[in-house]
């Protein structure tokens, strides 16, 4: 007999008590975490206890004892990262989520999730401009996004290469030659592991960290000069060489957006696969005065994006758009005679992600897009552009402050003159804890990076941060002999 909702209703009133209080902090709690994970242990590990806790008491003891170890990424006054916040839609439909439980690999087990997540996926190609006959998987993040179009990719380029991937595997197949440019993240790297394919030919990039498309065409005729030549080897063959060429739609540091139509077609005349790692970027594509940044960037054959930066969904929610759905279909579906099939055809949500069993993560999706509208989307995506280059234009005010990139989007990249001083200042930003501004390396230099991702970021935010960077600039020169 089912336990119906009496034994869930205790608890989840105390979640409901202990999130509510959790995001009516954000706009005046410290943005840093209070303790460290070593300090925090001792409250959750020892013993497993031999008797149980009552439901309700596990989450006030869960949410009492992990605060001090949270860090407020919901708050408009964290930069760190690329990490948005969460709409209310958005976060009401993850609890839905939650409490369907429906494990979402099967479409006639699950008819209303598939029916939610195909919807989701149009509107995504329509809003983002991307080609209307294209899959779309949801998988867990930008990572997973990035592995699961160069996973199709790999797969179609290898077939019409004459080689059977699925049969023989990759021992023996023919060189699929991958080309990134030189300031890409490093998940392409990471995907590029994970298949099985290398490292990849690096392109020169521009001071902003776009490819540079002229350099990608050289390399590219290299690779065909190299196929053509005597001896090639017994793994190039002849005919056109397999190519997989990966752009970016926003750069970590600079959010800067690859020259897509001149790069596309330079890959497209040597016959290669395009990805583009549209990890926040891509999101460009829904804001009518931005969308040049994107210009081109539907002639690529895969994308891939997180929903939780810059749409504002909760963590676990990665697109995956591949324009070839055979190829994707044949790289990740799998197929087991106790896995019902629906009569329709359409073909199951588990044949276009890595996994089997999953969330529902593409109702968030649905429920942000659903609660915002092409023009709430637009609009929102707007505001982290034009708080970002508002940011960027007071910062630079200061005596000291160096802006190093062109601010288009929605990533400031900073310098405080030398290394130490730029160090000190993202320290005590830290221990301040007014703003979170992550550190990094970008051209040579330390660099404190600030990203504009949360949907709440407003001007009384932008003012506290731009005064917090002042005093920590101002106490990092009086503490310098």
């Amino acid at each position: 007999m089912s336990a119906g909702a009496e034994p869930y209703q205790e608890a989840l009133a105390a979640a409901v008590r202990h999130a509510i209080r959790w995001l009516e902090s954000q706009p005046h709690r410290r943005v840093g975490p209070q303790q460290a994970a070593k300090e925090l242990l001792a409250a959750f590990d020892g013993e497993l206890p031999q008797s149980g806790m009552a439901p309700a008491e596990v989450v006030d003891y869960l949410a009492s004892h992990a605060e001090p170890g949270l860090m407020a990424m919901p708050s408009g006054r964290f930069f760190g990262w690329v990490i948005g916040g969460t709409l209310p839609a958005a976060m009401a439909a993850d609890w839905l989520v939650s409490s369907w439980d429906q494990n979402s690999a099967m479409r006639y087990a699950t008819p209303a999730i598939a029916a939610i997540e195909e919807a989701a996926g149009n509107w995504l190609l329509q809003l983002l401009g991307l080609p209307e006959e294209s899959d779309v998987g949801f998988v867990t993040g930008a990572t997973m996004a990035n592995f699961t179009g160069m996973a199709a990719a790999r797969w179609r380029l290898l077939k019409d290469a004459g080689w059977n991937l699925d049969r023989d595997g990759l021992f023996g197949a023919p060189r699929i030659h991958c080309i990134v440019g030189e300031e890409r993240h490093e998940t392409l790297d990471l995907a590029l592991r994970y298949l099985g394919m290398g490292s990849p030919t690096v392109v020169p990039a521009d001071s902003q960290g776009r490819i540079d498309a002229a350099e990608l065409d050289c390399a590219l005729d290299r690779i065909a000069l190299a196929r053509s030549a005597p001896g090639s080897g017994p793994t190039e063959g002849s005919g056109p060489a397999p190519i997989l060429v990966c752009l970016q739609a926003g750069n970590v540091h600079s959010g800067a957006f690859d020259p897509f139509a001149a790069a596309i077609a330079v890959s497209k005349a040597h016959g290669a696969w395009v990805h583009v790692d549209g990890a926040f970027g891509l999101w460009a594509a829904a804001v009518p005065e931005l969308a040049g940044l994107t210009t081109g960037v539907e002639g690529a054959d895969s994308w891939a994006t997180d929903a939780h930066k810059s749409l504002n969904v909760p963590y676990d929610c990665g697109i995956a758009v591949v324009r070839d759905p055979q190829a994707l279909r044949s790289a990740m579906g799998q197929h087991a005679s106790y896995l019902l099939q629906d009569a329709d055809g359409s073909g199951d949500p588990s044949h276009k992600v890595p996994e089997l069993s999953r969330r529902a993560r593409g109702v968030p999706v649905w429920a942000a897009l659903k609660s915002l509208g092409r023009d709430g989307v637009a609009e929102q995506v707007r505001r982290l552009a034009t708080s970002a280059a508002r940011l960027a234009e007071q910062l630079a005010a200061i005596d000291g402050v160096e802006v190093l990139n062109d601010v288009g989007f929605t990533q400031i990249t900073l310098a405080f003159g030398d290394d130490a001083t730029t160090r000190g200042v993202a320290a005590r930003l830290i221990a301040d804890g007014t703003v979170w501004m992550s550190g990094s390396r970008w051209h040579g230099r330390d660099v404190l990076r600030i990203s504009v991702s949360n949907w709440t970021t407003d001007a009384a935010d932008v003012a506290a941060a731009v005064e917090a960077v002042k005093v920590a600039l101002e106490t990092v020169r009086r503490s310098q002999p």
